[in-house]
């Protein structure tokens, strides 16, 4: 960690959760596809290595947070809204689609609080 920074443990908490989460995800739609698609044959093939790997950059992003560096927020935010659109593109409704941003929301509300150890004012 760099020196003189300090982390809250909520912000903590959520990224270690990220990391834990989107690997999982990442695993589930890389090496279990064909069980997914088994249970939602209308999903396009192509949907499931696109989330897949969306899940493992998110784990970089988080990882990223964990070492300060703002584009690790801005990298949630590109995943976000491109698995948002994949989301749209594969026939979830609008309104589910729409539930999978708020965990950029989340983020970005952990992001905030703190006090002296808010997280957006410290990274790089």
């Amino acid at each position: 960690m760099s020196p003189g920074k300090q982390r809250h443990g909520c912000l903590t908490a959520y990224l270690v959760a990220m990391v834990v989460l989107n690997a999982l995800t990442a695993v589930l739609y890389l090496f279990f596809s064909a069980f997914i698609l088994g249970t939602l044959p209308q999903t396009p093939s192509w949907a499931l290595p696109v989330l897949g790997v969306g899940a493992l950059l998110n784990v970089a992003c988080a990882v990223a947070l964990f070492q300060w560096k703002k584009w690790g927020f801005y990298g949630f935010v590109v995943t976000s809204i491109a698995a948002f659109t994949v989301n749209l593109m594969i026939g979830l409704n609008p309104l589910q689609a729409i539930f999978g941003l708020l965990g950029l929301a989340i983020l970005y509300g952990v992001l905030q609080i703190g006090g002296e150890k808010k997280g957006w004012t410290q990274l790089e």
